[in-house]
């Protein structure tokens, strides 16, 4: 998958950037703009090119058959958004009991549509698993692709949103027009 991953980006244009360092291995990642069903896509095979061991949420039904056993082997987790449930909870626990190296890829505006406001369970997982935020970012308008700058949070949500959606200003998602 790597070397597929690696040649089918490079043929279409795509400059990946950045690499995970050491004491990022267990960690959140915010996957934005999230604007388009092809964000997957084009996440997963960034990750591979990577080596990253990443999972990543999504909305229960892209997890029904026949793809659902392969969403769960590219690492999907179903996620019911019409069900409250705690899932920052089971998240965070879920990172910390990893044996290994896990990343877990949020989209922090929980839908393609345009949203306003971001949900903030990124955050949390990462506050309560005790593990930086990785600002992982796909700009649509440069073809550049990549893990930015590590976030540790600091328990002031505002102040820490407010840094961390300036990185994320300048990139553009596939259909811009829903994050502007």
């Amino acid at each position: 998958m790597r070397v597929f991953s690696i040649g089918f980006l490079r043929l279409t244009g795509w400059q990946l950037e950045g690499a995970l360092p050491a004491h990022a291995s267990k960690s959140v990642f915010i996957a934005a703009p999230h604007t388009s069903n092809w964000d997957l896509p084009y996440t997963l095979m960034v990750a591979f090119a990577l080596r990253l061991n990443i999972h990543w949420m999504g909305k229960q039904s892209i997890f029904k058959a026949p793809f659902g056993g392969v969403m769960r082997w590219l690492g999907g987790i179903p996620v019911n958004r019409a069900q409250s449930n705690n899932l920052v909870a089971a998240s965070a626990a879920a990172i910390k009991a990893a044996d290994g190296p896990l990343q877990l890829i949020v989209p922090p505006e929980g839908t393609r549509s345009k949203t306003h406001y971001w949900k903030t369970g990124f955050y949390y997982i990462a506050l309560q698993a005790e593990v930086p935020i990785v600002m992982a970012y796909m700009d649509y308008a440069t073809k550049r692709s990549g893990l930015g700058p590590i976030f540790v949070p600091s328990g002031d949500i505002e102040a820490d949103m407010v840094h961390i959606k300036a990185f994320y200003a300048p990139f553009k998602g596939k259909n811009a027009a829903q994050h502007e």
